[in-house]
């Protein structure tokens, strides 16, 4: 998920390993508790619509979907082969959401298109440059008092949580996960406009602290 000119980095870095991402995420990340409190803190209400930025294998999408039939669900990823997964996941679970291809610091979204905006494991994938290109592609789309929903690794909650993260530094790179380690993501958020830029909850995993962030887009922003 670099420049546009680079190739796309598939999100465990190899494609042959697209595959094994949903079963990697269940048993290592607590990824059905992490996503569930998401989606529940939100409070998605009918006929609001929501994008899933960087989206994978649609996972949060649906759930999302899941817990609000009427809302319209959007997921949009980098990715055209987890894109394939995601669509398959969607058509075996019979519920409708749109799916696009494209990068999450170019969005093809108009302006204050979106009353939330989620993203999982994406932020720690780019660059300082793109975690700021994407951010200011959010808060573009959202409308003013839309709110931003971040699950990504943060700050290390003690030595072996930052022990363990050397692996996720290792497999996703160094420079890329260095402002996540360095408890950076929530002055990005503020940087580009963001009001009320709270760290939810933490969660201890096999491979490190993940956080939950949540903002809010000013109304008059």
């Amino acid at each position: 998920m670099e420049e546009k000119s680079q190739k796309y980095i598939p999100a465990l870095r190899y494609d042959w390993l697209t595959a094994l991402y949903d079963p990697i995420l269940r048993l290592t990340l607590r990824e059905s508790e992490f996503k569930n409190y998401m989606v529940k803190a939100a409070q998605v209400q009918p006929g609001q619509h929501i994008l899933d930025l960087g989206c994978g294998t649609a996972s949060l999408t649906l759930l999302i979907k899941q817990a609000q039939p009427d809302a319209e669900v959007i997921g949009i990823d980098g990715d055209e082969k987890v894109l394939m997964l995601a669509r398959q996941k969607a058509s075996q679970s019979g519920m409708v959401i749109a799916l696009d291809q494209g990068m999450v610091y170019d969005l093809p979204y108009p302006d204050n298109s979106f009353d939330h905006v989620f993203s999982s494991l994406l932020f720690h994938h780019l660059s300082r440059e793109n975690k700021l290109r994407a951010l200011r592609e959010v808060f573009r789309v959202l409308r003013p008092d839309g709110q931003l929903h971040v699950a990504d690794w943060g700050k290390a909650a003690n030595p072996l949580m930052r022990a363990l993260f050397l692996l996720v530094q290792v497999l996703d790179g160094f420079s890329t996960t260095a402002d996540n380690v360095n408890g950076l993501l929530p002055s990005f958020f503020s940087q580009v406009g963001f009001a009320d830029v709270v760290l939810v909850r933490q969660y201890m995993t096999v491979f490190g602290t993940l956080c939950l962030y949540h903002a809010q887009k000013p109304v008059q922003g």
